[in-house]
């Protein structure tokens, strides 16, 4: 994306301290690592790093100037200008830049299933538009500034994900994205360990609201707490499980109705039908065809790391360990273990659960030993999955417990036999694909 200085200036508010510079078009770098010469270079700032201190690295790697905080710059940069906050003029830049696209904005949000749901409402809205979305998970506010300047001049509808550790990070990117379509999956316990209790999950998780159109529509699961919490005077559609006839549950596939209609996912999981919910109303609200939604759902294949199918060595490995949360591991554990023979289930510590951690694995394995045949056996890595076991222990599963991945890796290749399928599931911390390394003999853990 190239912008004029004029454009720089009314979007920012910046003020032009310098301007020795005969070029009237800027393209942005935030990375002195990988500037181009003739960019302007905005130093971003985080807990550990200060983006302002490599101002004379962006300039001698030939960026044309820079925006600063303060009034110290290089003698040698050509254009300087300088604002309070860089971030915010970030925010301010991508802003103008989508305001002048003018493309359809989606906004998702949601305590698991906001990257599924994404992709999922990706694969169904291509169908029938030029879409731009997200790039992996990369969903906070640096994260949605890329997204948005990376947008193609024809985009038609633009697709943000957004993340949140905590309150008012989703009001400052929905005060930047103003979608016309906001996007809730759920609201249960991840991050509760910041946030406290599931109320304020699904208060923080509602301020995706706050910058919706007037005219615009709210999508969510029909959930109590995020009824409470939507404080929007739009229309608002709910959708839930509930509504689904499931015609069809096999390993990576679901065949479903939805409002006399009947659509296909080649993905397993009645989680995964309900975040496809969301999907299929969006299509219907954008005046697409039955058969555009369910041309696009079908097309719908899972990311990296979410529901990744592996043969390995004579293992079926399915590595969902991308991340996990209470609520993503029940429903995830639980498909798995009535679709697939000869079930073995890998589970690590799950991370940010704050004073309620130990409650909350015990919680999980209370859960999945309601749920599970009686011959699964469960593998848990790590003090915090350890109380997973015990419960599952308690109830009569088989369940070893081990202290790193290297020695759950060792297990299986000695004592699992070929021919039975492995699940890891684990938040991204615990590092699962270690795993499937050592087990290829790639990688020593």
């Amino acid at each position: 994306m190239m912008f004029k200085l004029d454009e720089i200036l009314k979007a920012t508010g910046a003020e032009l301290i310098k301007n020795n510079c005969e070029s009237g078009d800027f393209a942005l770098s935030t990375d002195t690592r990988t500037i181009k010469e003739g960019e302007l270079y905005l130093p971003l700032k985080g807990a550990s790093f200060d983006g302002e201190m490599f101002v004379r690295n962006a300039i001698d790697a030939g960026a044309a100037g820079c925006f600063v905080t303060k009034n110290e710059y290089p003698d040698n940069a050509k254009i300087v200008l300088k604002v309070k906050d860089a971030l915010e003029a970030y925010l301010k830049l991508a802003n103008f830049y989508k305001d002048k696209i003018n493309p359809k904005v989606v906004a998702i949000t949601g305590s698991s299933g906001k990257t599924t749901t994404k992709e999922i409402v990706a694969s169904v809205l291509n169908e029938k538009f030029k879409v731009h979305k997200t790039f992996s998970n990369h969903n906070n506010e640096i994260g949605f500034c890329q997204t948005v300047l990376s947008m193609p001049e024809d985009c038609e509808v633009l697709i943000i994900e957004m993340g949140m550790r905590g309150f008012g990070e989703i009001e400052l990117l929905s005060k930047y994205a103003e979608p016309d379509f906001a996007i809730i999956t759920n609201a249960g316990s991840a991050h509760i360990g910041r946030l406290g209790s599931l109320d304020n999950i699904a208060k923080a998780k509602c301020e995706i609201v706050n910058h919706l159109k007037e005219n615009g529509t709210f999508i969510a699961q029909d959930n109590e707490r995020i009824k409470k919490f939507a404080d929007f005077k739009g229309e608002k559609i709910y959708y839930s499980l509930a509504d689904v006839e499931v015609l069809k549950r096999h390993p990576s596939y679901s065949k479903f109705i939805y409002k006399e209609r009947e659509y296909e996912l080649n993905v397993e999981g009645d989680y995964n039908i309900e975040n496809s919910l969301s999907a299929i109303n969006l299509g219907i609200k954008l005046n697409m065809s039955y058969d555009e939604i369910r041309l696009g759902l079908a097309a719908y294949k899972p990311i990296e790391k979410r529901w990744e199918i592996e043969e390995v060595n004579g293992y079926k490995i399915i590595n969902d360990s991308y991340n996990a949360n209470p609520d993503s591991m029940k429903a995830a554990v639980s498909t798995f273990v009535k679709l697939y023979e000869n079930p073995v289930v890998v589970l690590g510590n799950m991370g940010e659960l704050g004073d309620m951690e130990e409650e909350l694995h015990r919680g999980v394995g209370k859960y999945l030993a309601e749920v599970s045949p009686k011959g699964v056996k469960y593998l848990t890595v790590g003090h915090l999955a350890a109380k997973i076991g015990e419960e599952l222990s308690a109830k009569g599963f088989y369940v070893k417990n081990f202290e790193n991945n290297r020695e759950v890796s060792d297990f299986i290749l000695a004592n699992i036999n070929a021919g039975n399928t492995i699940f890891l599931k684990a938040s991204r911390s615990m590092k699962f694909e270690e795993i499937i390394g050592h087990i290829k003999g790639e990688v020593k853990v």
